[in-house]
């Protein structure tokens, strides 16, 4: 059996729940062995269970860069190299203009931006040459949606972080892509003030903008994830991936 990731070290951040720990899954199954971030050690400790193998759970915040330290000294100790990161890790309130507070905006930015950031840069004395960088953005950074312009915003300076680190990286050989899921329903939504039945509402409502008349699910774009991380997407550099259904072409 050829796995796309045998042998691999991976971290993905974010991944006790939703689009991470899809991806995780998909990770171990294809050969690699994978540490996850999270900052609930019950959530975590419930993921390392599911996944079964092959996954090393680290209690750690994105937007702290001690943590980050903490994580990559562990990473060292342990394996001496990763070869992909998925830096999944993001979060998002729902707020319209006129009732953005510094709170949301700096909320947003430490984990979308900041974390991001220093996830892949704290990483890059472990990361091996021609290795694989996936960052998690969004269908908000390029659609506008109400409430949601922060989060947006934060996505946005997500896809074209790629742009400039497939540059930066360049003379290693190692690849920067970003994966712009649609609508995911996930944990993510209820962590972020929504209701079940607001979820719920907005899912439906979200399926008829959609061309599918669905929304998507986890493993649809940690399948999207696997591709860029592996050789399948060799050729692929500093590109956007869009997993949405086709909401934002029509």
């Amino acid at each position: 059996m050829n796995r796309k990731l045998e042998g691999k070290v991976a971290l993905v951040t974010g991944g006790s729940s939703g689009i991470g720990l899809a991806t995780t899954q998909r990770f171990v199954a294809e050969g690699a062995h994978v540490y996850i971030t999270g900052r609930r050690p019950a959530e975590l400790e419930a993921a390392v269970r599911k996944i079964g193998r092959n996954v090393t759970a680290v209690r750690a915040d994105v937007s702290n860069p001690t943590d980050l330290d903490r994580l990559y000294a562990q990473i060292k100790q342990e394996k001496g190299k990763l070869d992909t990161i998925f830096a999944n890790a993001g979060a998002g309130t729902l707020l319209p203009l006129g009732a953005i507070t510094e709170k949301q905006y700096h909320d947003t930015f430490d984990t979308n931006v900041k974390g991001v950031i220093f996830t892949v840069q704290k990483a890059l004395p472990l990361l091996q040459d021609a290795g694989t960088i996936v960052l998690n953005a969004s269908t908000s950074a390029s659609k506008g949606m109400g409430a949601f312009s922060v989060y947006g915003a934060s996505k946005a300076a997500v896809r074209n972080l790629a742009r400039g680190w497939a540059t930066d990286l360049k003379d290693r050989k190692i690849r920067v892509n970003v994966v712009s899921p649609g609508v995911v329903i996930t944990p993510g939504y209820k962590t972020g003030g929504m209701t079940e039945e607001q979820i719920q509402g907005f899912a439906a409502h979200m399926a008829t903008t959609i061309p599918l008349g669905r929304t998507g699910e986890a493993d649809e774009i940690a399948k999207a994830v696997v591709f860029l991380a592996s050789d399948d997407s060799s050729f692929v550099n500093a590109a956007e991936l869009v997993v949405d259904g086709g909401m934002t072409q029509v």
